[in-house]
């Protein structure tokens, strides 16, 4: 059986932090990336938690012929690649992981939506597996997710638009609200926009495109379509496409980015252009992703609680596993905004240019 310490000496930290980390003891800080490594080690390892291993039983509600059979619990992530690195996604797979292992359980399998599109692969998952549950990260096309539907007997919802379903999220139309409200409190007025589209390819159906617009509309400021970068999110689309921006005529004083990926990425195109921020262009994201904070100048952002939002999800699985819920329901969890140096106001800004 895997112990502490052979953790803590395969991620080379001490067996204390390992420890804290397991138990969810935040008494003392510890980094997201040491978190993800000792998460990711321990299932490596098989780690299994002595506190609850022995413990979990599934409701005699699910029939199942079993009691001491372990359900079998999958994941799959709205994403093409990079599903153990992503500065968003991997704190919330962390949080899952983490209240699984609180019952003795770790993720069966972890794929993407394009692993998905291998139809070996895909009903291995469905027919050999004995699925329980399944969590399913953002929105996935509804060919797929359709024949999830189908065959899997509990799934549960992060970020993903179905109402048959529990669901848990953040509200996205009110944190891009927040984070343009705080542009603009700081006096700005000509507000770009930098994002993408969700499954339905339209940039107007997009939460955090439309919490942006409603902003501008309440405080009765217009909207510049040229100023509006559709990234696909992809970073290196809004690299470039903030390159041409910054050659037009007339530029914006302040970015409203909904990703900080998307920042991050325009961020270095404004400083390659011999501009500074903010005193040039005032820059806002949203995510509060790990390297937010290491960016130069540090980025301002709205804390979206991804770990909380895997641990919500990977909790609502396992109880609706013993005891299914009675409807579905959408937990909202809460954001926060977190300012930092590269947003600044307006009148500081033309005092240093003059």
């Amino acid at each position: 059986m895997t112990t502490l310490r052979e953790i803590a000496e395969r991620v080379g930290v001490s067996i204390s932090t390992v420890s804290r980390v397991i138990n969810q003891d935040d008494s003392r800080r510890i980094s997201d990336e040491t978190k993800q490594k000792i998460w990711k080690v321990a299932k490596e390892m098989d780690y299994r938690s002595s506190r609850r291993a022995k413990s979990y039983r599934p409701g005699a509600k699910r029939g199942r012929e079993h009691a001491s059979k372990l359900p079998v619990i999958g994941c799959i992530v709205a994403l093409q690649d990079n599903k153990y690195n992503h500065p968003y996604f991997s704190p919330i797979i962390q949080g899952m992981e983490a209240k699984l292992l609180e019952s003795g359980l770790t993720l069966s399998f972890l794929h993407t939506q394009a692993e998905l599109k291998n139809e070996v692969l895909f009903n291995t998952l469905l027919d050999t597996r004995g699925l329980s549950g399944l969590i399913c990260i953002e929105g996935l096309t509804s060919s797929l997710y359709k024949r999830l539907k189908e065959r899997v007997p509990v799934i549960v919802g992060i970020d993903v638009n179905d109402s048959e379903i529990p669901i848990i999220s953040y509200d996205r139309m009110s944190a891009a609200h927040t984070a343009v409200k705080h542009l603009i409190e700081l006096g700005h007025q000509d507000i770009g926009f930098i994002g993408g589209t969700g499954l339905s390819g339209k940039l107007d159906r997009e939460k955090r495109f439309a919490g942006y617009r409603r902003a501008l509309e309440e405080y009765q400021l217009p909207y510049q379509e040229q100023w509006t970068i559709n990234s696909h999110w992809d970073a290196d689309e809004s690299y470039e496409q903030m390159k041409a921006l910054l050659m037009a005529a007339e530029r914006p004083t302040a970015m409203f980015c909904a990703s900080d990926m998307m920042a991050i990425a325009a961020m270095r195109a404004v400083t390659e252009a011999g501009l500074s921020i903010p005193r040039d262009i005032s820059f806002i994201g949203i995510d509060d992703i790990e390297f937010s904070k290491y960016t130069t100048p540090p980025l301002s952002t709205i804390h979206i609680p991804k770990y909380e939002m895997g641990y919500a999800a990977a909790k609502t699985l396992l109880d609706s596993l013993e005891d299914p819920y009675p409807f579905a329901f959408r937990m909202q969890l809460p954001f926060k905004l977190i300012t930092r140096s590269s947003a600044t106001q307006v009148e500081a800004m033309s005092v240093e240019q003059v």
